[in-house]
């Protein structure tokens, strides 16, 4: 297959990809967050329909699959023999998912509706991701990815706290890795991520916690990475700080790394010192287009050969988020409440007649530690191929 082509270099910006977004992120300085928030205090946020102004227009699968910007990290960990090395790699990789952080933090993005799917085909990146809202009551978001060098998978389930001043963000649920190559299995968790003056315009996003990556299918080491909290009388360069280690069997230090989480990661224990990962270097109108880089303003493109194949629960289908992605806020706003209320109707109907609503995509199973998981089933790119999604049964979610 074209996509199983091994990437050599990756440039961020593909021949072809739209580089700007129809309109300019939506004015939301007027919006009282404070009258929402304390309205709700001590309920659950994930529960509490905000006004689409608040909104990015990316929902959080599309989110999810922004993990993927670096995947040229876990193609060169396929090819290091030396395990430590390559687990300075992944978890390179591992931080790299938080970079979009530093420029977005005004806006959130949409919460998808159960049976709400996403795919990402990304020939020029040598993968194809799927992903699908398989539960609404907890939300849970599961994925999968797969290339020839890698396979990528996560069901995240998230809570958010209001402490008053800031929103902190837990994420449950283990990211995947498996390399082919050498039979590994890698497993991590996410680190907190935390809104700060989430009440005023001056809003910033951190991420600090431990986050431990361990091969599941050998002990021969681990790692172990911590996501630095900034001190409120520090400095701007020491925020976003990230150190970790390397670590054997006996629990020495092999490899040392650190850096910042949206400046680059280095690490100088390796035969030869260098910068493992530096972010992409960011349009100049970022500001104008929701903080969003090449890679993200990429995710919600709806080309004319994609609109026959994908199912129409694709996110990229969604009449909200497309609204606001166009600049229409107030159209936006109407049919978001219009999408939730048909969310609701299909609920109340469900549970009139007994039944209970099945994932499409992915089925629940239990890994190898005993905790419940949603795992891929095979099925998505094989029927977009034979029949094609126009041709089966789908959920109308709009």
């Amino acid at each position: 297959d074209a996509w199983m082509q091994s990437s050599e270099t990756m440039c961020c910006c593909v021949p072809g990809r739209r580089t700007v977004l129809p309109a300019p992120g939506a004015d939301n300085s007027h919006i009282g967050i404070m009258t929402i928030l304390y309205n709700n205090i001590g309920k659950d946020l994930s529960r509490v329909s905000m006004p689409v102004a608040l909104n990015e227009p990316v929902c959080l699968l599309q989110r999810l699959s922004e993990e993927l910007e670096y995947t040229e990290l876990l193609d060169i960990a396929n090819h290091i023999d030396d395990p430590y090395e390559r687990m300075v790699y992944v978890a390179a990789f591992s931080i790299s998912g938080y970079a979009w952080a530093s420029w977005r933090y005004r806006y959130k993005p949409f919460n998808p509706v159960l049976g709400e799917t996403y795919e990402s085909y990304r020939e020029d990146r040598g993968f194809q991701y799927i992903s699908e809202q398989v539960s609404h009551h907890p939300p849970i978001s599961a994925c999968h990815a797969e290339s020839e060098n890698f396979t990528f998978w996560q069901d995240q389930r998230w809570k958010n706290k209001f402490w008053g001043k800031s929103v902190e963000i837990i994420s449950s649920g283990q990211v995947n890795v498996s390399l082919p190559k050498y039979g590994d299995h890698y497993e991590w968790n996410k680190a907190v991520t935390c809104i700060h003056n989430v009440l005023s315009q001056q809003r910033w996003l951190e991420h600090y916690g431990e986050v431990v990556i361990r091969n599941t299918k050998s002990d021969a080491c681990t790692c172990k990475i911590s996501f630095v909290k900034s001190r409120y009388w520090s400095s701007d360069n020491s925020k976003n700080e990230v150190q970790g280690v390397v670590l054997d069997r006996a629990g020495e230090v092999v490899h040392r790394f650190g850096g910042l989480w949206h400046e680059g990661i280095f690490c100088d224990t390796l035969p030869t010192p260098k910068c493992i990962w530096k972010p992409n270097m960011q349009p100049d109108d970022h500001a104008d287009f929701y903080g969003f880089s090449r890679y993200a303003r990429e995710l919600n493109e709806l080309t004319p050969d994609l609109k026959d194949v994908l199912p129409p629960t694709d996110t990229r289908f969604r009449p909200d988020q497309r609204l606001l992605e166009e600049g229409k806020v107030m159209e936006a706003d109407k049919r978001k409440d219009e999408v939730e209320e048909k969310q609701r109707e299909r609920r109340k109907e469900m549970a009139k007649r007994g039944e209970e609503h099945i994932p499409r995509f992915f089925r629940k199973a239990l890994d190898e530690a005993g905790r419940e998981v949603w795992l891929y089933n095979g099925t998505y790119w094989k029927l977009r191929k034979e029949p094609g999604f126009a041709n089966t049964d789908n959920l109308d979610l709009w």
